[in-house]
């Protein structure tokens, strides 16, 4: 059975997760995880520049216009996630993204201090990306991902008391 705030009696006993806070959590959360994806585009785009972008994935055996891609998921990724535009939707077409940064850093180690990084920092943010996409939009979101969690899952919504009452009548 699915917990609903207004079905106290469906929540497992295990679960302790604060209702009234847990949307704020998962706003900052989002908001976090969109500034880095911002943070990696700008630093495609200003440090690396794109053409320097191109050179390092030809380098690693991309397709160098590949960079131009994911240079535009990541900005644009990164602005729908603090914008709260589908956020669920936009951490896993990210997920592609970062599994691919993950063939390249995966040769080198765990410790992403180790020369030309490792993979921790790049499968730490495809784990923060399925959270995100687990947990759902947050508050502030501009977009939900879902409008009503049961319609997504193909359940019809339970009906009100006071439906209910007329439809008996």
């Amino acid at each position: 059975m699915l917990y609903s705030p207004d079905r106290p009696e469906a929540r497992p006993s295990s679960v302790s997760i604060d209702l009234r806070t847990a949307p704020y959590a998962v706003f900052a959360f989002r908001f976090a995880l969109g500034a880095v994806f911002i943070a990696h585009a700008l630093l495609k785009l200003l440090v690396f520049t794109l053409p320097g972008t191109v050179a390092f994935f030809a380098a690693h055996g991309f397709p160098g216009w590949t960079a131009y891609p994911v240079f535009a998921a990541e900005l644009l990724g990164g602005l729908a996630l603090i914008a709260g535009a589908w956020p669920r939707w936009v951490a896993l077409a990210l997920v592609p993204v970062m599994l691919g940064a993950l063939t390249v850093h995966w040769p080198n180690g765990w410790s992403f201090t180790a020369r030309e990084g490792g993979w921790e920092y790049v499968a730490f943010l495809i784990a923060a990306l399925l959270v995100q996409a687990g947990v759902g939009d947050g508050a502030f979101a501009l977009r939900r991902s879902a409008p009503d969690a049961t319609r997504a899952l193909g359940r019809r919504p339970p009906r009100s008391p006071r439906s209910s009452a007329a439809s008996a009548a």
